[in-house]
Order: structure tokens, then C-alpha cells, then sequence
């Protein structure tokens, strides 16, 4: 049995993406194994967010190749996307497919094999229309599962890639969707994510109109075996009042929202690109509290974007502490050749960006605890994942806490109400509340 490896480099939406390209070798009689392991294909999915990111698709290109030199080599993703000419020119790789056409990628494969030439397969992204479906088991965590709705970007923020990468907005059909929904409440999956690169406009491509994001969540909703719907990230305007008094009405979906905010300041946020401005997003955040008082509510930081000034990087600061966010994924600005900030005058020092970096993250720390600490002798229900330990078991509520508690039962995969009693610096302890 030929045996193919996969290294994924990037975000969720990759790794949803790379699952279903296994699902595609299995289904042709390959065995999938480690990426350590020696195989006859290795594939990398590729990111190429950031200089660095292309610069690590490389070095795990060159790895794949030491392994074992006979073995074909498919690079895939946004780096060979945009740098198509730069990744076939690499010695040892065989194929390459940018961000459209992967459901061929077990043919484009065998076409390298049988011919042994090197085969290049990435079109102009930008004029592709249509969501390309490539299987329906996608990316799957020990309880939850991902599931992809929705392709491209039309944002065009000043730093960022991606639309260039993914090309224009495409959103999955309603009927595609629902069959791996289906197909994940089969295989006993409780709580599905939904993810895209541009989740909130799901369905807006669609010439009908007619099925939108909350029309996905409230379907799945009713699966049965489906106790959770989570959302992956969404754009705070996009959480239109009707959009969230309609979320209210579904029980099982979880309180839980990431946000990207990238800055705290508005002349920053015009610099990026981003169509809102802090007030915009105090609004949004507000008035979802006001309706889930509950809510965690996470969010993207990006430091030491050009021109950045000490007294910017405050004002986003005591905005982050205003909005009491109970988590922060912190950024330091890295230009991606090809955006507009990649050439702006008045780029930040490293050591600067670093040392902004530290202060967010140290702010994230007391948040998050302080988060956890408003829930403290209530009863949440809980989602069980992982086993640690002497009999301990991680799991998460459905607005996003992280838990932990001792039991001799298997809790894995079930969903138990559970007495949260102590705040750690990373979870809260519980007990099994009978």
C-alpha cells in the first residue's frame, strides 16, 4: 500500500483542507502516515501570510525532499499560489496546486508518477466563482469538528495576503454542508465549528440570496446528536443586531465570538484598511453582551504596524481593557511582500514590536483569568476532550473556558455539568456536579 504524509502550515482553514486531501488518498488506496515517517508522497500545504510563513513552507519542502529523494513532493496552498514559479523551481518537487483544483490532487499525483515530469496546476484565483468541494470529513479534534462553508476574501486589508491568495468570495452549498454535518453527527461528533476565510459572508455570493449564515447555524442546529455550533471568526459589522437576535433563538449555539480587532486605535485602523472604527466595534460588543451576558468574546492584535506611534499603541491598549475581551491572539507586524503596508514609510523596529508584544500578552493573562474568575461557583456544562494525568479530563463550556476535573469515568466525548470551584492561571478546576 503507497503511504502519503501531509505537513500543514497556517490556520484552521489549512488544516480542514489538508484533512480532506487525506480523505481523497485514502479513498485511492493510500496509507496515510506521520510526516516523519518515510512515504512515497509528501504533500505541504502551504502558507504564505507573512515573509517568514514562505520562508518555513521552503524549509519543510527541503525536509520532505532529505526524507526520501524518490518520493513526489505536492506543494499546495497559498504559497504556491502566489509564488507558483518560485515553488517548481525548487529541486525535488513534483507538483504544485495553488488554492483551487486540490479535489485533483491524487490524479495530478499519479500523472507526476507516471510520466515522472513535474506537474503545475495553479490558475488565476481571481476569477474562480464557484466553492470547491474536496470531501466531507475535513478537519476533525478529538470532540469537535471544522467545517469549512465558505472560500475567499473582498476585503483587501493593507497588510494582508490572503485575497490575492483565496481570490474572491465563495460560499458552499447549503446541501453540501448539510451532508458533513450529517455525516459528523454520524460519527458522533457534538460540536461543530464553522469556518471560512470570511465566515460572515457566507451566502452573499449566491444570485438567490437566500440562505445565510444564520440559516447554516440554525440547520445544523437541528441535526440530531449536534448539541453545539461554534463559530470560528467573524467581522464585528457583520454581527448585524438581526444577525444576533437571531443566534438567541438557538439553543445550542455557543456563546462564544472571535473578533478580530487588529488595533485599538483609529488612525491605525485606517492605515490598515479596516472598515470600522473602535466606536463601530463597541457598539457590536456591547450590545452582544447586552444580549448574552455570558459571551467570551477573543480577538486578533496586530503590534508595531508601520507608523505605530507609543501613544497609538496606548489607545489600543485601554481600548483592549475597556472591552474586557477574555482572550487576545497578539500579532507582531511582519510585512508580506506584495500588500501596500509591506512599503509604508515608518516601520517599527523589531525590538519595539517584541516589547509591545510582551505588554499585550501579559494583558491577555490577567483577562483571561479575570474572565474565568466572574464564573467561579456557577455550574457550566462542559465538553470533554483530553485525558491528562492522574485521572484528569480538559474540556471546554460553551462559552469558551477551559476546565478541568478528576474522574475515574471515561468523560471523553461527554458533555457533563460541572461545578466550577478554583481559578488557575490557564483553566478552572471543577467538580462533576451530580
Amino acid at each position: 500500500m503507497p503511504k502519503v504524509a501531509f505537513y500543514t502550515l497556517g490556520c484552521k482553514v489549512n488544516q480542514y483542507e489538508s484533512a480532506a486531501m487525506a480523505e481523497l488518498f485514502e479513498k485511492r488506496g493510500y496509507e496515510v502516515v506521520d510526516f516523519d515517517a518515510k512515504a512515497d508522497v509528501y504533500v505541504i500545504n502551504t502558507c504564505d501570510v507573512t515573509n517568514e510563513s514562505g520562508r518555513k513552507s521552503r524549509q519543510v519542502i527541503r525536509k520532505a525532499i532529505r526524507k526520501n529523494p524518490s518520493a513526489k513532493v505536492a506543494v499546495v496552498g497559498c504559497y504556491a499560489q502566489l509564488e507558483p514559479g518560485q515553488v517548481s523551481e525548487l529541486p525535488g518537487v513534483s507538483v504544485v496546486i495553488g488554492t483551487k483544483d486540490r479535489h485533483k490532487i491524487v490524479d495530478l499525483v499519479e500523472k507526476a508518477q507516471a510520466s515522472d515530469e513535474q506537474v503545475v496546476a495553479v490558475g488565476n484565483i481571481m476569477k474562480q466563482r464557484t466553492f470547491e468541494d474536496i470531501a466531507f470529513k475535513g478537519h476533525r479534534l478529538k470532540t469537535r469538528a471544522f467545517l469549512k462553508i465558505q472560500e475567499g476574501c473582498n476585503m483587501f486589508c493593507s497588510y494582508c495576503i490572503i485575497p490575492y491568495a483565496r481570490g474572491p468570495i465563495r460560499s458552499r452549498a447549503i446541501e453540501s454542508i448539510m451532508a458533513e454535518a450529517r455525516s459528523l453527527a454520524k460519527d458522533g461528533f457534538k460540536e461543530i465549528v464553522l469556518t471560512g476565510i470570511h465566515l460572515g459572508l457566507y451566502g452573499f455570493d449566491f444570485k438567490d440570496k437566500k440562505n445565510h449564515l444564520l440559516d447554516v447555524i440554525s440547520m445544523i442546529a437541528q441535526i440530531e446528536g449536534i448539541e453545539r455550533v461554534r463559530l470560528s471568526s467573524i467581522e464585528a459589522l457583520e454581527l448585524t443586531d438581526e444577525f444576533l437576535d437571531g443566534l438567541l433563538k438557538i439553543k445550542s449555539f455557543c456563546h462564544h465570538f472571535h473578533i478580530p480587532l487588529q488595533s485599538g486605535c483609529d488612525t491605525v485602523l485606517k492605515r490598515m484598511n479596516r472598515r470600522y472604527s473602535t466606536e463601530d466595534f463597541r457598539n457590536r460588543v456591547n450590545y452582544i453582551r447586552k444580549l448574552m451576558p455570558d459571551v467570551s468574546i477573543t480577538t486578533d492584535v496586530i503590534v508595531g504596524f508601520p507608523g505605530e506611534t507609543e501613544e497609538e499603541f496606548k489607545m489600543t491598549e485601554s481600548f483592549i481593557s475597556e472591552m474586557e475581551f477574555s482572550k487576545l491572539h497578539v500579532f507582531p507586524f511582519s510585512p508580506r511582500r506584495g500588500t501596500v503596508a509591506a512599503d509604508m514609510p515608518d516601520q517599527i523596529e523589531k525590538s519595539i514590536k517584541n516589547e509591545r508584544s510582551q505588554r499585550l500578552i501579559q494583558l491577555s493573562q490577567k483577562l483571561e483569568r479575570s474572565f474565568r474568575e466572574k464564573f467561579l461557583n456557577t455550574t457550566r456544562y462542559v465538553l470533554f476532550e483530553d485525558k491528562k494525568a492522574d485521572s484528569k479530563y480538559e474540556g471546554l463550556t460553551e462559552n469558551y473556558i477551559k476546565v478541568m476535573v478528576e474522574s475515574k469515568e471515561n468523560l471523553h466525548n461527554q458533555i457533563k455539568a460541572v461545578k466550577l470551584s478554583k481559578n488557575t492561571d490557564n483553566y478552572i478546576f471543577g467538580e462533576i456536579d451530580e
